[in-house]
């Protein structure tokens, strides 16, 4: 059954159209008629989690399966928690609005070490108890997570879900959704699903697990594999179409995966390590897939995804094809984070346009000797050259990200991150430029599972003492901005994420005492008080303080005794000749269970060539590694030739032409009452697009297309008599163009009518007057309609009613209420003995210079007439815009 959504939802709540459910390409399938009922739910915000291209990918993928529905549940904002937990109303998925434990399975994204904290939130707001072994007793949806930490090491969450999906889900989540059914049909016993579940390789069910004494995780059946396989699935770009929000999400925009995996052999890179082999996208479902995917959705902007874009060998032709077919579209690409040896004209050719952005690349290390023990395979040469590149192309400012605390790192290393970022400055200048810029972020390096770096670890004093060597260094360096990772966070993420089974009730403990959104800034102090104090009731403060004194690692240290003593009395090892003990390396690991592909053996090698700073080549590229993923398991590795790169055919130029103006009028009903102002921009540049309109832009750097509405509506309230005002390039006839756009809006969003204005005549917004409002109004008590008659009475009587407001600039002035209200009266009143309500129609200034009666300005009106009486507005309808003659 659906909860009460209407109560819930309210203008009150921070971005309520988070919850609406009712995105463009949303899929909304009958409940009744499916046999299985997903919810694939992101433990973070809506802004978040409705932008990641894995969750809009499954999605799709899911609700394309027949008998199958697939629904979202994201974190709610700390406003509906409280509300939610106030009414007693369980968390809900947001297109069928029933609460999470309806559902048949919950599928949870876990991409971040300390993001469980998050689940047990959303699990705890859903009435679904947190642990496998509670969960025994009772009707509750199977709960499994998948994601890059549930992959790589997922052995500290194993007590809160029933199992895990290891790997690339298009393929494996189908097959689970077929073992369901089945299942479901039969009648199965939650624990007879489950041993079914687990015959599918890339599922792993921990309860038929155990740690032994060694550490090793071993099965206590006989029936189930004795290691569980990665899944590797062959990336499909048409199924990263879908979902445009209404509110601005992290990455809003279009995002195509181009290449999955990476074989570049990054020690420190987890995904590198965990995607492999590496598969490139044909270039023509690329370029059909981004076309489509413009067409279908509206965006401006549209991202190529791969853990290393230039890798794919492609992307200077690909980039090409699509800046030359939107050639008119006023549409940008971006790319993450980009290896910098290969940046050149080509890519900054189909980066640059009018809205140029920033750009990225990482070096990870300040010199040649630390870029090759982590085998980063980049030279000065090519890392100047590719800066150099991006500056001589127009870029002004730069990303850069380095690590600190990596194996073998010296003082020089670390300083050397400084120098090179000076070096590049110098080297970059030119009469009539202005300086070239950086902004620097200096991570701190945490071992990940299933790296040839596992088994090093770094004292948290010591990577306090390297940041302050750095903000002394940069401090002579003038146009740089410098962020560091907050030390706390880094060594509870190393703490956690190569913990084991015993860390389950360090989760659970740190989310009772308030730990989660552990990844947003503004919540780290309190975040690590949580994680600290729920250590310390574990009777695990010990093994903490391994992590924080760099001793949780496998490394025999040469030289221990000619350490340097840290800031908080730790001593330091001298890092020059750190060599691993044989005998530790084949020391149990909690994740050894995992079968990524890439042998153990392999990893330690790999090691040991790290100490050596030697380097193994990109296997995608040249030859073998030998890291033992290409088989009929995994496959190997697809590199496409790349197609020639078209000629380019020249810069997005905005037509300004402007032949031909088109006022539209327009309501916002039900859930559309509940997006902003700034959405609803948003939503009408989409629309334009979607339905090719021929919209004329504003001119300048960054161009705008001429869409006007006449007045921001509130947020909450509804209308029937909006307008926007539309300039176009080519004249259009007034029908066909009501047709497009009709077709292309939401249904809450009704056009009233359409009609060509002379283009000479102002636009609706500059000849705003009034407007007419139906409102609301409740007070407590008694009221009969003879006293609201009586109050609106005295209230057009008056001449004067004054009010102090709050100018934008800050500051305060006095204004007459009353000589900004033309008409006030009494539509229809209802009565109990705790709340009188009427309705009230009025018409105020609505103008352009800020003289306007708001709605709840006439409460301020009817409260100085009513002397002690307290009203409250309960609704607001625009009925319509007057524009002066």
């Amino acid at each position: 059954m659906a909860i009460a959504f209407e109560n819930l939802i309210t203008p009150d709540i921070l971005k309520p159209a988070r919850y609406l459910g009712n995105e463009r390409l949303a899929v909304h399938k009958p409940w009744d008629t499916a046999a299985i009922r997903w919810v694939l739910t992101y433990p973070e915000v809506y802004e978040v989690g409705a932008s990641n291209l894995g969750h809009i990918i499954l999605y799709n993928i899911l609700n394309a399966q027949p008998r199958q529905l697939c629904d979202r549940a994201y974190l709610p904002g700390t406003d509906l928690a409280a509300k939610l937990r106030a009414t007693n109303t369980p968390l809900f998925a947001v297109e069928s609005k029933r609460s999470l434990g309806e559902f048949d399975i919950l599928g949870f994204s876990l991409s971040y070490e300390l993001g469980a904290t998050n689940i047990l939130e959303m699990l705890d707001l859903a009435g679904i108890p947190l642990t496998w072994q509670e969960r025994l007793q009772g009707n509750y949806p199977l709960i499994f997570a998948g994601g890059q930490t549930a992959t790589s090491n997922p052995e500290p969450y194993a007590d809160f879900f029933d199992f895990f999906a290891l790997g690339d889900g298009e393929e494996l989540l189908p097959e689970m959704g077929l073992i369901l059914e089945e299942g479901k049909k039969a009648g199965l016993s939650r624990q007879d699903l489950l041993q079914d579940l687990a015959q599918i390789p890339g599922l792993y069910v921990p309860q038929f697990y155990q740690m032994t004494a060694s550490g090793a995780v071993e099965p206590l059946r006989p029936d189930v594999p004795k290691r569980i396989l990665r899944r590797v699935a062959t990336p499909i770009p048409a199924y990263s179409i879908g979902l445009v929000p209404y509110v601005e999400t992290v990455h809003d925009r279009l995002t195509i995966e181009i290449r999955r995996g990476c074989t570049r052999g990054c020690r420190f890179c987890q995904p590198g390590m965990l995607t492999r082999p590496a598969r490139d996208v044909e270039p023509e479902k690329v370029v059909d897939a981004i076309e489509q995917g413009m067409r279908a959705t509206g965006y401006n902007e549209f991202s190529l995804l791969s853990l290393s874009c230039s890798d794919y060998l492609s992307l200077p032709a690909v980039g090409m094809e699509i800046k030359n077919r939107l050639k008119n579209e006023n549409i940008s690409l971006s790319l993450p984070s980009q290896r910098v040896d290969r940046f050149d004209e080509n890519i900054a050719n189909i980066l640059g346009g009018t809205r140029q952005g920033s750009i990225t690349f990482a070096p990870e290390a300040g010199t040649q000797r630390m870029r090759d023990i982590v085998n980063k395979g980049l030279t000065n040469e090519e890392l100047l050259r590719g800066v150099k590149t991006a500056w001589e192309q127009g870029w002004d400012k730069i990303k850069l990200y380095f690590m600190i605390g990596l194996p073998g790192e010296t003082e020089a290393d670390v300083l050397g991150i400084a120098e090179t970022v000076s070096w590049l400055q110098r080297e970059c200048r030119a009469k009539g430029r202005r300086p070239l810029n950086f902004n620097i972020t200096i991570s701190n390096f945490t071992p990940k599972p299933h790296t040839p770096f596992q088994w090093h670890s770094v004292a948290t004093a010591e990577f306090k003492r390297k940041q302050n060597l750095l903000r002394q260094a940069f401090r002579r360096i003038r146009g740089v901005k410098v962020n560091f990772t907050d030390v706390r966070i880094s060594a509870m993420e190393d703490f956690i994420g190569r913990g084991d089974r015993s860390l389950g009730k360090v989760l659970r403990r740190a989310w009772e005492l308030g730990a989660g959104m552990d990844s947003w800034y503004d919540s780290l102090d309190k975040a690590f008080t949580a994680w600290g104090g729920a250590i310390a009731e574990a009777g695990l403060d010990w093994k903490y303080r391994q992590v924080e004194n760099g001793e949780w690692n496998l490394f025999h240290v040469a030289g221990e005794d000619e350490g340097d003593e840290g800031d908080e009395g730790v001593v330091l090892p001298n890092p020059q000749s750190p060599v691993p003990s044989p005998q530790s390396l084949d020391t149990p690991l909690p994740w050894d269970h995992i079968d990524t592909g890439i042998d153990k053996k392999w990893l330690q090698e790999d090691l040991q060539r790290a100490l050596e700073a030697a380097i193994v080549p990109d296997c995608s590229f040249e030859g073998c590694s030998h890291c033992g993923v290409c088989g009929t398991d995994f496959g190997h590795n697809i590199v496409i030739e790349p197609p020639a790169i078209p000629q380019f055919a020249g810069e997005f130029v905005p037509n300004t032409t402007k032949t031909q103006r088109l006022r539209v009028w327009f309501g916002k009903q039900g859930d559309m009452a509940l997006v902003s102002h700034l959405d609803l921009m948003r939503l009408f540049d989409r629309v334009v697009r979607r339905a090719s309109l021929p919209v004329a832009y504003t001119g300048g750097f960054h161009p705008n297309p001429r869409i006007a509405v006449a007045s921001a509506l509130a947020l909450g309230a509804t209308s029937s008599g909006e307008i926007v005002d539309f300039e176009l390039t080519i004249p259009t006839e007034v029908d066909a163009f009501r047709q497009k756009l009709t077709a292309e809006l939401p249904k809450d969003i009704p056009i009233y009518g359409v009609a060509q204005i002379d283009l000479k005549s102002p636009a609706a917004n500059q000849i705003l007057d009034k407007a007419e409002y139906v409102i609301k109004v409740a007070v407590v008590g008694e009221v009969s309609s003879i006293q609201w008659h009586n109050w609106i009475e005295a209230i057009l009587a008056t001449d004067e009613i004054l009010y102090e407001q709050t100018t934008k600039s800050g500051k305060s002035q006095i204004v007459n209420l009353r000589s900004r209200l033309f008409e006030l009266e009494l539509v229809s009143t209802n009565n109990s003995e705790a709340e009188s309500t009427a309705v009230l129609r009025y018409v105020g200034s609505c103008r352009l210079d800020g003289v306007l009666l708001r709605p709840e300005q006439i409460l301020s009106m009817l409260e100085a007439i009513a002397g002690k009486e307290e009203f409250h507005l309960l609704h607001i309808h625009r009925n319509q815009l007057i524009l002066a003659v």
